[in-house]
Protein backbone atom coordinates (compact mmCIF):
# COMPACT_ATOMS: atom_id res chain seq x y z
CA UNK A 1 0.00 0.00 0.00
CA UNK A 2 2.61 2.23 0.56
CA UNK A 3 4.51 1.49 -2.49
CA UNK A 4 0.90 2.62 -4.37
CA UNK A 5 0.47 5.23 -2.41
CA UNK A 6 4.07 6.30 -3.68
CA UNK A 7 3.63 5.86 -7.44
CA UNK A 8 0.26 8.15 -7.08
CA UNK A 9 2.10 10.99 -5.70
CA UNK A 10 4.12 10.83 -9.12
CA UNK A 11 0.54 12.32 -10.55
CA UNK A 12 0.45 15.64 -9.36
CA UNK A 13 1.34 19.53 -10.23
CA UNK A 14 4.20 18.35 -12.20
CA UNK A 15 3.04 14.26 -13.20
CA UNK A 16 0.90 13.66 -16.03
CA UNK A 17 -2.88 15.31 -14.94
CA UNK A 18 -0.47 19.04 -14.05
CA UNK A 19 2.14 18.76 -17.20
CA UNK A 20 4.13 21.67 -17.99
CA UNK A 21 3.59 21.96 -21.83
CA UNK A 22 4.25 24.85 -24.03
CA UNK A 23 2.91 24.41 -27.88
CA UNK A 24 4.81 26.06 -30.78
CA UNK A 25 3.35 26.50 -34.53
CA UNK A 26 5.65 28.07 -37.53
CA UNK A 27 4.49 28.42 -40.93
CA UNK A 28 5.12 30.37 -43.97
CA UNK A 29 3.62 33.29 -45.41
CA UNK A 30 2.64 32.16 -49.12
CA UNK A 31 1.58 34.98 -51.25
CA UNK A 32 -2.32 34.35 -53.17
CA UNK A 33 -2.36 38.51 -54.28
CA UNK A 34 -2.22 41.95 -53.84
CA UNK A 35 -5.02 43.94 -51.58
CA UNK A 36 -6.95 47.01 -53.08
CA UNK A 37 -3.55 49.10 -51.37
CA UNK A 38 -1.15 47.23 -53.24
CA UNK A 39 -0.34 44.86 -50.36
CA UNK A 40 0.46 41.52 -50.51
CA UNK A 41 -1.93 39.13 -49.18
CA UNK A 42 -0.48 36.03 -47.50
CA UNK A 43 -1.62 32.34 -46.36
CA UNK A 44 0.01 31.09 -43.61
CA UNK A 45 0.56 27.42 -44.43
CA UNK A 46 3.15 24.51 -42.60
CA UNK A 47 5.61 23.81 -45.70
CA UNK A 48 5.86 24.74 -49.53
CA UNK A 49 7.25 22.03 -51.72
CA UNK A 50 8.89 22.55 -55.42
CA UNK A 51 5.77 21.80 -56.64
CA UNK A 52 3.76 24.82 -54.62
CA UNK A 53 4.64 28.53 -54.46
CA UNK A 54 8.60 29.11 -55.10
CA UNK A 55 10.40 32.18 -54.24
CA UNK A 56 12.86 34.56 -55.92
CA UNK A 57 16.64 36.04 -55.44
CA UNK A 58 15.97 39.12 -53.45
CA UNK A 59 12.00 38.42 -52.49
CA UNK A 60 10.95 39.01 -48.89
CA UNK A 61 9.25 36.08 -46.63
CA UNK A 62 7.30 36.52 -44.28
CA UNK A 63 7.22 33.53 -40.99
CA UNK A 64 4.70 33.14 -38.40
CA UNK A 65 5.33 31.48 -35.04
CA UNK A 66 2.32 30.98 -32.47
CA UNK A 67 3.37 30.01 -29.11
CA UNK A 68 0.76 29.05 -26.64
CA UNK A 69 0.66 27.46 -23.16
CA UNK A 70 -1.23 24.34 -23.12
CA UNK A 71 -0.10 24.19 -18.99
CA UNK A 72 -3.15 23.95 -16.26
CA UNK A 73 -0.79 26.43 -14.87
CA UNK A 74 1.07 29.72 -15.92
CA UNK A 75 4.56 29.84 -17.14
CA UNK A 76 7.08 32.32 -16.90
CA UNK A 77 10.26 33.36 -18.49
CA UNK A 78 9.31 31.76 -21.88
CA UNK A 79 12.44 31.78 -24.49
CA UNK A 80 11.39 31.32 -27.95
CA UNK A 81 14.49 30.65 -30.90
CA UNK A 82 14.07 31.03 -34.28
CA UNK A 83 16.66 29.81 -36.33
CA UNK A 84 17.07 31.29 -39.68
CA UNK A 85 18.34 29.37 -42.59
CA UNK A 86 21.17 29.84 -44.78
CA UNK A 87 20.86 32.82 -47.60
CA UNK A 88 17.69 34.53 -46.02
CA UNK A 89 18.38 37.70 -43.89
CA UNK A 90 15.99 39.17 -41.06
CA UNK A 91 14.81 42.56 -41.98
CA UNK A 92 12.07 43.09 -39.34
CA UNK A 93 10.39 41.08 -36.46
CA UNK A 94 10.70 40.73 -32.52
CA UNK A 95 13.77 39.82 -30.35
CA UNK A 96 17.46 40.24 -31.37
CA UNK A 97 19.59 38.36 -33.95
CA UNK A 98 22.74 37.28 -33.73
CA UNK A 99 24.58 36.49 -36.64
CA UNK A 100 27.47 34.02 -35.74
CA UNK A 101 24.25 31.85 -34.72
CA UNK A 102 22.19 32.45 -37.25
CA UNK A 103 19.74 32.71 -34.18
CA UNK A 104 16.64 35.29 -33.18
CA UNK A 105 15.86 35.01 -29.30
CA UNK A 106 12.66 36.68 -28.23
CA UNK A 107 12.38 36.83 -24.39
CA UNK A 108 8.35 36.30 -24.63
CA UNK A 109 8.03 36.61 -20.87
CA UNK A 110 4.98 35.48 -19.40
CA UNK A 111 1.92 32.99 -20.12
CA UNK A 112 -1.42 32.50 -18.51
CA UNK A 113 -3.41 29.50 -18.81
CA UNK A 114 -4.15 29.20 -22.33
CA UNK A 115 -2.56 32.20 -23.06
CA UNK A 116 -1.30 32.55 -26.72
CA UNK A 117 1.39 34.53 -28.62
CA UNK A 118 1.81 35.42 -32.02
CA UNK A 119 5.02 36.86 -33.72
CA UNK A 120 5.82 37.61 -37.22
CA UNK A 121 9.02 37.76 -38.83
CA UNK A 122 10.03 39.64 -42.30
CA UNK A 123 13.10 38.19 -44.14
CA UNK A 124 14.33 38.63 -47.50
CA UNK A 125 16.27 36.01 -50.23
CA UNK A 126 19.84 36.72 -50.96
CA UNK A 127 20.53 38.12 -54.24
CA UNK A 128 21.38 35.69 -56.97
CA UNK A 129 25.22 36.19 -56.56
CA UNK A 130 25.13 35.17 -52.88
CA UNK A 131 22.81 31.94 -54.18
CA UNK A 132 24.42 28.31 -54.74
CA UNK A 133 25.94 28.65 -58.35
CA UNK A 134 25.09 25.07 -58.96
CA UNK A 135 21.30 24.94 -57.69
CA UNK A 136 18.68 26.29 -59.66
CA UNK A 137 15.90 25.52 -57.17
CA UNK A 138 16.47 24.14 -53.63
CA UNK A 139 14.33 24.02 -50.55
CA UNK A 140 15.34 24.99 -46.73
CA UNK A 141 13.96 24.64 -43.63
CA UNK A 142 13.29 26.98 -40.92
CA UNK A 143 12.86 25.75 -37.18
CA UNK A 144 11.86 27.73 -34.50
CA UNK A 145 11.55 26.03 -30.43
CA UNK A 146 9.78 27.49 -27.27
CA UNK A 147 11.07 26.43 -23.88
CA UNK A 148 11.38 27.67 -20.17
CA UNK A 149 12.35 25.55 -17.12
CA UNK A 150 12.85 22.20 -19.09
CA UNK A 151 9.32 22.58 -20.93
CA UNK A 152 9.93 22.37 -24.66
CA UNK A 153 8.67 21.96 -27.99
CA UNK A 154 9.72 22.73 -31.44
CA UNK A 155 8.39 22.96 -35.19
CA UNK A 156 9.77 23.62 -38.92
CA UNK A 157 8.83 24.90 -42.13
CA UNK A 158 9.83 24.58 -45.21
CA UNK A 159 9.97 26.67 -48.42
CA UNK A 160 11.67 26.78 -51.19
CA UNK A 161 13.86 29.27 -53.66
CA UNK A 162 14.19 29.20 -57.39
CA UNK A 163 17.07 31.21 -59.30
CA UNK A 164 15.98 33.77 -61.91
CA UNK A 165 17.13 32.39 -65.46
CA UNK A 166 20.05 34.35 -67.11
CA UNK A 167 20.11 34.11 -70.45
CA UNK A 168 22.99 33.40 -72.31
CA UNK A 169 25.07 35.80 -74.26
CA UNK A 170 24.46 35.31 -78.41
CA UNK A 171 27.51 33.72 -80.12
CA UNK A 172 28.09 35.10 -83.18
CA UNK A 173 27.09 32.92 -86.48
CA UNK A 174 29.33 31.37 -88.46
CA UNK A 175 26.41 29.98 -90.82
CA UNK A 176 26.34 29.04 -94.24
CA UNK A 177 25.95 32.76 -94.80
CA UNK A 178 29.30 33.33 -93.80
CA UNK A 179 30.69 30.58 -95.95
CA UNK A 180 29.42 32.33 -98.97
CA UNK A 181 31.31 35.75 -98.41
CA UNK A 182 34.37 34.32 -97.65
CA UNK A 183 34.17 31.58 -100.49
CA UNK A 184 33.25 34.83 -102.66
CA UNK A 185 35.74 37.08 -101.23
CA UNK A 186 38.34 34.08 -102.12
CA UNK A 187 37.26 34.06 -105.89
CA UNK A 188 37.54 37.53 -106.16
CA UNK A 189 41.16 36.65 -105.21
CA UNK A 190 41.81 33.98 -107.36
CA UNK A 191 40.73 36.04 -110.11
CA UNK A 192 42.65 39.18 -109.68
CA UNK A 193 45.69 36.95 -109.84
CA UNK A 194 44.38 35.38 -113.24
CA UNK A 195 43.92 39.31 -114.49
CA UNK A 196 47.55 39.76 -112.82
CA UNK A 197 49.39 37.03 -114.72
CA UNK A 198 48.20 37.88 -118.23
CA UNK A 199 49.36 41.63 -117.31
CA UNK A 200 52.97 40.36 -117.24
CA UNK A 201 52.77 38.72 -120.29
Amino acid sequence: MLHISCINAQYGPYGPAGALTILIDKTVGKPIGQTKGGLVSLDYVDNLSVSDYKFRPGQEIFFQLKVKNTSGVSLSNVTVKDYVPSYLEPIEGPGSFDEGSRIITINAGNFAVDEEKVYVMKMKVFSQDKLPADKGLFCLVNKADASTNGVYDDDTSQFCIEKEVIAAEKVPSAGPEMGVLILAGELTVLGLGVMLRKMTH
